[in-house]
């Protein structure tokens, strides 16, 4: 390894976290000043999107641990966003499925968080992004196949 290779490396893992950082500290003010917590978002968002989920399979989708979930389901279930549902094929499966009050907060916040994406990232270009998003993807891939 160069010295060149290490700084640059180094230089990347600062200006990707502080990116990072930036990013996340304005969306999850954003979301905290809707009455949710980010976490709370991830699920809804999932929920919104990509319909009932099995609420055993919502923790690795979210990146949340598994015990963290059945806490944020049942905020969110007395808040009247989400409801449980069995499974009509397997009793030991409950799905959590966003209920009309969820579906219609979220048509209201999705909207202007889509918003905020888009003017934070408004500093690139679009073939910037696209630079962007395959390279960063390219190096989350590597990383997987490496071994410590």
């Amino acid at each position: 390894m160069t010295n060149e290779q290490s700084n640059s490396a180094l230089k990347l893992f600062i200006v990707l976290s502080r990116a990072h950082k930036v990013i996340h500290e304005c969306t999850n003010q954003f979301i905290q000043e809707n009455g949710i917590n980010p976490t709370e978002f991830a699920v809804l968002e999932l929920l919104y999107h990509k319909g009932k989920q099995p609420l055993q399979q919502i923790g690795n989708k979210i990146l949340l641990a598994s015990g963290s979930i059945t806490y944020v389901v049942d905020k969110l279930e007395s808040r009247g966003y989400i409801s449980r549902v069995s499974s009509d094929t397997d009793r030991r499966v409950t799905f959590a499925e966003i209920t009309d009050e969820g579906k219609l907060f979220m048509d209201e916040l999705f909207p202007r968080h889509e918003k905020q994406l888009v003017e934070l990232m408004s500093a690139i270009s679009e073939e910037e992004k696209k630079q962007a998003i395959e390279l960063v993807k390219k190096l989350g891939l590597s990383i997987k196949n490496l071994s410590y």
